[in-house]
């Protein structure tokens, strides 16, 4: 039984002993710390069918609790018009530094979602495009997801599906074809070919718009992909695809994933088209050559969207029906989460709308998450055509950017290339994960380096930092220990015991900030006792203390960036 637990059910003793009616009990903590750790609002919430005035029930409620006040509790009152305040006793506190040594790196994991199988689908790059910002966004949000979600229980699987047909590969083999000339050769670097798939991706589209000609042997392309493409196109299809893929897999390291399914729209494609012409009649109709679901006439916030066009070609919409079903059939998960843009928002409404008249138990266990645009504080990065910036040059520049920033320090050489990956992915993925996921965010390259204040190098910062004073402390033979305490509660022991609430929250709330936001609060809290502590400190009986506490900060924090997908460095 956690505190919360424990606080409600004395609340609710109390309550009982009172004569009081039941109510929901709800615990927040107060912003400001010397308010105490925990409050409740129920002397407001019962006045009233309590005919008393809420300060006066509230002491009544407190003169009871107090009474019972069990041992991890220093002091409990009334503020305001009638909210009661819990402080928590520096016993608790101590236990608290104690049960974060045992537990180590499962602090903060629950048993809520065991027995649960979650799949989390996300980044899903397209073969034959490049590796753009918007797959950088999706993969951290959609990888740290995945971990809160094994934190709280569940047995997670990821799945990355990926569009290898469609207009978009057959504008690239188009372009491929021009220019076969100047292919890649086989020893090339997989960031070349991949470049030249990018070339010939934005060449393509170019000249479908403008040129005639072109645009109608893409269309001719596009179709015999789905009807058997000639030998000479299909090889450069398999070509191109297993660039693409190969490329995708050296990001996938560098961010920290690793895929359990790979799933093509190629595989999907077919089980998709039968489900549309097997309700084609009732949940589907013709228009215009085409095949369309109609959901605004189940919903009027909802639109029309075509699942097979005039050409006899399906759309992306069939092919998700596919993809989810095969989720269902093969993997049969208690949920399913996708994450995509918020401009695919509107048509993941209208194709769960769809998917809810076709197989309801599916749609049931379906959950959209969308995310915001990434833009660039001082007009950084913009591409050929102003509007996509691959993942692998956001990458780079801010390694880049890390590196002159790590040259001026005392870090071995053949070191400082594996620390600035390490640094540059924290500071994109604590950018992109610092806020509500639906948001654009704003990426101020200066800022998302910086070693101090609201960044992800400054938490890894912080953590290199605990894990210095901790080896610092084995070379002195100052082990930690709670036996012996002298000082007074420090804020940042206030903090550390309420992480596995914030793992809870964000896993509930499908929001990884709350961890972002917590971790840059702990990680100034303890920035500024170290700077007005000595921690270590022989023949000092404090100290073993001390380094009890800083380990567990460590702990936490390792934790916690591990939720956000972040590995820390041995030093900066």
């Amino acid at each position: 039984m956690d505190i919360q637990e424990k606080l409600q059910g004395l609340i609710r003793s109390a309550l009982e002993s009172l004569g009081l009616p039941h109510a929901v009990i709800t615990l927040e903590h107060p912003a400001d710390l010397s308010h105490g750790d925990y409050a409740t609002n129920v002397a407001l919430v019962l006045a009233k069918e309590a005919r008393s005035n809420p300060r006066e029930l509230a002491t009544r409620i407190v003169s009871v609790l107090s009474e019972r006040a069990p041992q991890y509790l220093s002091r409990i009152e009334v503020a305001g018009p009638g909210f009661i305040n819990f402080h928590l006793s520096r016993a608790f506190f101590s236990d608290s530094l104690s049960v974060i040594g045992k537990m180590g790196d499962r602090f903060g994991h629950s048993k809520i979602l065991s027995g649960k199988k979650y799949l989390v689908e996300y980044t899903d790059p397209n073969p034959f495009k490049e590796f753009h910002i918007g797959h950088l966004m999706s993969n951290a949000i959609g990888e740290s997801l995945a971990r809160l979600c094994t934190a709280q229980g569940a047995k997670v699987k990821r799945m990355c599906y990926q569009g290898d047909i469609g207009p978009h590969v057959a504008k690239c083999l188009w372009a491929m074809r021009k220019n076969i000339a100047n292919l890649p050769s086989r020893g090339a670097s997989a960031s070349e070919k991949a470049a030249f798939l990018g070339r010939s991706y934005a060449e393509g589209s170019t000249l479908y718009e403008t040129d005639a000609s072109a645009k109608a042997e893409i269309d001719e392309i596009n179709k015999s992909i789905y009807e058997g493409a000639p030998r000479e196109l299909a090889r450069l299809y398999k070509l191109g695809r297993k660039w693409s893929l190969e490329k995708f897999e050296e990001i996938y390291r560098i961010l920290g994933t690793r895929f359990d399914y790979y799933v093509l729209e190629s595989e999907v494609v077919h089980d998709g088209v039968a489900l549309v012409e097997k309700h084609k009649g009732t949940i589907f109709e013709e228009s215009e050559g085409a095949v369309v679901f109609r959901a605004e006439r189940d919903d009027p916030a909802l639109h029309t969207r075509v699942f097979i066009n005039s050409q006899g070609l399906p759309t992306y919409e069939a092919k998700e029906l596919g993809l989810n079903m095969r989720k269902w059939n093969k993997i049969r998960p208690d949920r399913s989460i996708i994450i995509t843009a918020n401009e695919q928002r509107d048509y993941f409404r209208v194709l769960l709308a769809a998917l809810d008249k076709i197989a309801p138990d599916v749609r049931a266990i379906t959950e959209h998450i969308s995310h915001g645009m990434m833009r660039f504080a001082d007009g950084k990065m913009s591409s050929r055509k102003g509007n996509v910036i691959t993942g692998e040059s956001l990458i780079a520049e801010t390694k880049k950017l890390v590196e002159a920033r790590l040259s001026g320090r005392d870090i071995a050489l053949k070191d400082q290339e594996g620390i600035a990956e390490i640094v540059a992915v924290a500071a994109i993925k604590y950018s992109i994960l610092r806020q509500v996921s639906s948001s654009d965010i704003i990426y101020d390259f200066d800022k998302s380096i910086s070693f101090e204040g609201d960044s992800g190098p400054y938490l890894l910062y912080s953590t290199v930092r605990a894990r210095s004073v901790l080896a610092k402390a084995k070379r002195e033979k100052v082990r930690p220990s709670v036996i012996t305490v002298s000082d007074p509660v420090v804020p940042l022991e206030r903090m550390l015991y309420r992480f596995p609430e914030v793992v809870s929250r964000a896993a509930d709330e499908r929001a990884p900030h709350h961890i972002a936001t917590y971790l840059i609060e702990i990680s100034s809290l303890f920035n500024a006792w170290y700077a007005s502590t000595q921690i270590v400190l022989l023949h000092d009986n404090a100290s073993p203390y001390r380094v009890q506490m800083t380990s567990a900060f460590a702990q936490v924090m390792e934790n916690g960036l591990t939720l956000l997908g972040m590995r820390i460095p041995k030093e900066m």
